[in-house]
């Protein structure tokens, strides 16, 4: 059994897709784009390739500042980028989806004495609202935010903290868990930490770098840390 669990929350615990399709929906309609698929899509894109340069080092805010603009530009609607992304962060802030059985997938964790942190990529205070919003907070011995930290996931840097707030982890006793290859996985082959992709689309890896373990459900993730 592991002793410590450290696990991504957006599309891992968080519904984080959910929340995001519902919110740049919104802001589509609001600013008059009809295609709302198309333009979801767009933004997906644009958005995935922001957290990209993030993920690799570049500055999180101007970036993300750009995305809605780019987003919209793209559409032929022009936006006001950094005023839509506070509009769009607002919505964010009240995302409290979670993933069906994850609360039961933690208490299980929680109950057979795993020691349980969040390690995520984002912004300190949208994740934190949403923690507390999920009531997912208490679950947690300890929280660890990107934005805080002052690395992103897959950055071995991000992983620094953690392990000086845990000095008795080692890669034996030590997992994480998370549902992005870049982010997750390769930071936790960075950090030399075995890892669990969690995986219940059942999406095809394209990439030259392999979690330890694979899982398609909580139960199969049970299976892997409580061993």
């Amino acid at each position: 059994m592991k002793k410590y669990a450290i696990i991504d929350l957006d599309d891992t615990l968080l519904d984080f897709t959910r929340g995001e399709n519902e919110g740049v929906t919104r802001l589509l309609q609001k600013y008059g784009v009809t295609d709302v698929q198309r333009g979801l899509a767009t933004y997906v894109k644009i958005n995935q390739d922001i957290w990209h340069q993030i993920e690799l080092g570049a500055d999180r805010a101007p970036l993300l500042d750009t995305r809605f603009a780019k987003a919209f530009g793209a559409m032929g609607v022009t936006v006001d980028g950094p005023a839509v992304e506070k509009q769009y962060k607002s919505m964010l802030d009240h995302n409290y989806y979670t993933l069906p059985g994850a609360t039961d997938f933690l208490t299980a964790l929680i109950r057979a004495g795993v020691t349980v942190i969040a390690g995520t990529n984002g912004t300190k205070s949208i994740q934190l609202n949403r923690l507390a919003g999920s009531q997912l907070t208490h679950f947690f011995d300890s929280v660890f935010i990107s934005e805080d930290v002052g690395y992103d996931k897959p950055d071995e840097r991000f992983f620094a903290p953690i392990f000086t707030q845990y000095p008795t982890m080692t890669p034996a006793n030590t997992v994480m868990v998370g549902d992005s290859l870049h982010s997750d996985i390769l930071g936790a082959t960075n950090a030399h930490l075995d890892s669990v992709w969690f995986n219940p689309q059942h999406t095809v890896s394209s990439v030259n770098y392999h979690p330890t373990y694979e899982a398609d459900s909580y139960t199969a993730l049970k299976q892997v840390l409580l061993a």
